[in-house]
């Protein structure tokens, strides 16, 4: 036998392992993080995706909610966790892109810390009120906070959050002095607008749906381009008297940085195939997102656009954590 071929045998035998590992991920259930607590949108999408990626990978994906500090929490978790493929984060702007401009400092690099997996879909949000704020729309509910300045509030999921960005956009654009309150989560928000202890808020369509259409709270403005499928007849924010308005949510997963390249695809390859299936797609239709299923280089450069996007946004605003 020649050298070369004792060499091949050689190289071919030290590969087995790494091949084998490659093989077998992954071995054990996956902790599956968000930053957000039970039945708040990112909570929904996780568990939408979550028992399919657990079937196409034959091991269980426990989903780990962490709420608190405007994603702060579950992100930092993520950041510091090994990079072997078990610990992955569903996350939508909050803590990722929208944090960086609104703390001084934060313990996580978004560009450098995190290792894009997938887009997973992008929804607006909507505008909703307690019944008995006297607007009906977008434009009695501007009249009505200029004529009440400071005497109108908002609940939010936390400092930081999307939703509490794009009502301090739409108070910028509005001309509006609407006093903030931030909850530790979304569904608490949600349930203080329910009982008409907080006077309005944004939020994504999917949790508030039913609420809309039981007349529980009124929504007066969709923040999209184009109107919902879901509620055809709510015009959208920037047809009802702020033009250029709009204000949407995304979610998608990520891995610690330095996860290696063969986890990240084999991730990407069962969550794409998950999300473009027709009757998942049917279900993010149903709550009013759109699916995307992205490759790793596309999010990683979408993650970047929505940073530089939302810089402008938190400077042009003025929004600050309190």
């Amino acid at each position: 036998m020649s050298i070369s071929h004792k060499f091949a045998i050689a190289f071919t035998l030290a590969l087995l392992p790494a091949l084998a590992a490659a093989q077998a991920y992954p071995e054990r259930p996956i902790r599956v993080i968000l930053s957000v607590p039970a039945g708040a949108t990112p909570d929904v999408t996780a568990r939408l995706v979550t028992p399919g990626l657990s079937r196409l990978l034959g091991q269980q994906l426990v989903v780990d909610n962490r709420p608190g500090a405007g994603g702060l929490i579950g992100a930092e978790i993520t950041s510091k966790a090994a990079p072997d493929g078990y610990t992955l984060f569903i996350s939508s702007p909050g803590a990722l892109t929208i944090l960086p401009h609104l703390r001084k400092s934060i313990p996580y690099d978004t560009l450098r810390d995190f290792a894009p997996i997938s887009l997973i879909s992008i929804g607006p949000f909507v505008l909703i009120t307690h019944p008995s704020v006297p607007a009906k729309n977008i434009k009695e509910l501007i009249d009505l906070a200029k004529a009440q300045p400071g005497k109108l509030n908002y609940a939010s999921a936390g400092n930081g959050v999307a939703n509490h960005l794009a009502m301090e956009l739409f108070k910028q654009m509005a001309g509006v002095d609407i006093v903030h309150v931030p909850y530790k989560g979304a569904p608490q928000a949600v349930s203080d607008v329910l009982a008409g202890h907080m006077n309005m808020m944004f939020n994504s369509v999917a949790p508030i749906v039913s609420h809309i259409k039981a007349g529980r709270v009124r929504v007066l403005g969709i923040a999209s381009a184009k109107r919902s499928q879901q509620l055809p007849d709510t015009p959208t924010i920037s047809e009802s008297g702020v033009p250029g308005f709009e204000a949407e949510n995304w979610f998608g997963m990520f891995a610690p940085a330095k996860t290696p390249k063969r986890i990240i695809t084999r991730l990407n390859e069962a969550l794409v195939r998950v999300v473009r299936a027709p009757e998942t797609q049917a279900q993010f239709a149903a709550l009013g997102a759109d699916v995307v299923g992205s490759s790793p280089e596309e999010f990683a450069a979408y993650v970047r656009r929505d940073m530089e996007k939302y810089a402008k946004i938190v400077k042009f605003s003025g929004a600050k954590i309190d």
